[in-house]
């Protein structure tokens, strides 16, 4: 009896000594809020002790830099983190790794993407692809004679911003530049590009912006789906809002009602809640075994999956019916 307490007392220590910290950019994005769900819900499980982190607003960088120190000195087993700069906050990644923890990036590769242990994330490229082919086929042989606004990010270019944008642009046929960044095409529909900080707000702004540039603008990119939002309220403001195709990424459950409502065409949907719960998976491995994730094959990062939401279905391009969607969207 004695020596099974023991055991019994050295299993219940062996699972509190395993801590895990998650950083997000924000706490009030539906995304990350969902991303926090996953990760205790899977924290809880396994007996992993998380403390969670956010920036103030999407681009604080500095906060999550702050958090890594935090967790360092901690003690955490390893760190699950969506960057805000994904070059600058490779130093204080380092860091966090020459201590012996696990760092992995959620759904924003870091850059380089090897700065991190791993990445779980959507397949950011496919789903900006998946968009930009659904809006082609949606125009037909009016895509020829488009005009495009590109709602992105941040001025900062973040790994997760330029593949969305690149990955749209691919798919609605436009020859990229240098596809490490956005910006530098030549192609005549491109209306320009404006930032958003990916809010309602800063939608709406960067969509007055473009419009005054060019007020027959009739497709829209938006980063996700707040943006999105934003961008629709700017266009109905000037009663455009019916004949401007606008595609998003994301998912969330506001998100797809926006797109059974009108307000979007077609949205990319991603999976933050498995996300983070491979990702306290992930870290547990690691503290018990020393064993660190691979990728899924073929990609330099784990593929957690992306499906195009529409109910306006268009050949070559597979999707998923707005019912469905809804089944899985989060927020």
């Amino acid at each position: 009896m004695a020596l099974s307490a023991l055991a019994t007392a050295a299993h219940a220590q062996s699972q509190t000594n395993t801590s895990a910290c998650l950083i997000t950019k924000t706490d009030t994005n539906p995304f990350f809020v969902k991303m926090k769900e996953g990760a205790s819900a899977k924290a809880k499980e396994l007996g992993v002790e998380l403390k969670t982190f956010a920036g103030k607003i999407d681009g604080d960088h500095e906060t999550q830099v702050q958090a890594i120190e935090t967790c360092i000195a901690d003690g955490a087993k390893g760190i699950l983190i969506t960057a805000s700069d994904t070059s600058s906050i490779v130093s204080a990644v380092q860091q966090a790794r020459d201590a012996g923890l696990l760092v992995i990036a959620l759904d924003t590769p870091l850059d380089p993407t090897d700065a991190a242990d791993a990445t779980f994330a959507t397949d950011n490229f496919l789903a900006g692809e998946l968009i930009g082919q659904w809006a082609r086929a949606k125009l037909g042989d009016e895509a020829a004679d488009a005009k495009i606004a590109m709602l992105d990010l941040a001025v900062s270019q973040p790994t997760v911003g330029v593949l969305r944008d690149q990955g749209f642009l691919q798919g609605f046929g436009i020859e990229l530049g240098d596809p490490n960044k956005w910006g530098d095409e030549s192609d005549e529909r491109i209306v320009g590009h404006d930032v958003t900080a990916g809010n309602e707000e800063g939608g709406r702004t960067a969509m007055e912006n473009l419009l005054a540039s060019d007020p027959m603008i009739n497709v829209v990119y938006t980063i996700n789906e707040p943006a999105a939002a934003g961008a629709y309220e700017a266009l109905k403001a000037i009663g455009r809002e019916k004949d401007v195709l606008i595609v998003s990424v994301d998912g969330g459950c506001p998100g797809v009602k926006n797109v059974a409502d009108g307000v979007i065409g077609a949205t990319a949907q991603q999976y933050p809640l498995k996300m983070a719960s491979l990702g306290i998976e992930a870290i547990k491995k690691w503290a018990d075994e020393g064993v660190k994730p691979e990728p899924t094959e073929g990609k330099e990062f784990f593929d957690t999956g992306v499906a195009l939401v529409t109910d306006q279905p268009v050949d070559g391009v597979e999707s998923i019916s707005v019912e469905e969607g809804q089944n899985l969207c989060w927020g």
